[in-house]
């Protein structure tokens, strides 16, 4: 099998292990199977790719759209380290304002599928770092664009570097609370 699958304690949230091969050559590894992520849940059809570089200590997120636009990602870093971060703002959910964060590195090749009900956000842990991921759902859709403070108390997300290193978009510093912020999710159980 191509890849391990491993539901995380959000439900919903999934760990994709891929294999890598590596010999004197360099790698291979398979980063999307339809049939092998069919098989383990995870149904998406994706529609948009979309590829990031950022510098140590770049914070991005928390962001999510809104239904109808709601977003699906499938989450990889492909070159360098980074702690990406999805919290749970399904209402109804029983871990409802819940995170979890899980580092992504061009070395362990690991994915994080984060489904619709999610908001997501990753921060840059080495000196540069680019980052790939597969949307499902809707493609960008400004309108329906939301954020969420990345430091909100009541989240009180662990990021790995002190505030005093981070650098955020003037919009994500700005964002709203999870308590301020508009949602339009309901948690269902599968």
């Amino acid at each position: 099998m191509p890849f391990e699958f491993e539901d995380l304690d959000i439900q919903g949230l999934v760990l994709v292990r891929p294999r890598i091969f590596r010999d004197d050559r360099g790698f291979f590894m398979e980063t999307y199977k339809k049939s092998e992520f069919e098989r383990a849940g995870i149904d998406a059809v994706f529609i948009q790719d979309n590829h990031s570089r950022s510098t140590k200590g770049v914070l991005r997120g928390l962001h999510y759209q809104l239904n109808p636009k709601a977003q699906g990602k499938l989450v990889r870093c492909t070159r360098g380290a980074i702690f990406d971060v999805a919290v749970d703002i399904r209402r109804g959910s029983p871990t409802f304002g819940r995170w979890l964060g899980v580092e992504l590195t061009e070395e362990n090749g690991h994915m994080l599928w984060i489904p619709a009900g999610f908001a997501h956000g990753f921060l840059v842990l080495t000196d540069v770092a680019e980052v790939i991921y597969k949307v499902s759902g809707a493609e960008y859709s400004p309108e329906h664009e939301r954020t969420i403070r990345w430091n909100d108390k009541e989240l009180s997300i662990d990021w790995p570097l002190g505030q005093e290193e981070l650098i955020l978009s003037e919009k994500d510093g700005a964002a709203p609370t999870l308590k301020e912020a508009e949602i339009n999710f309901t948690f269902q159980n599968d």
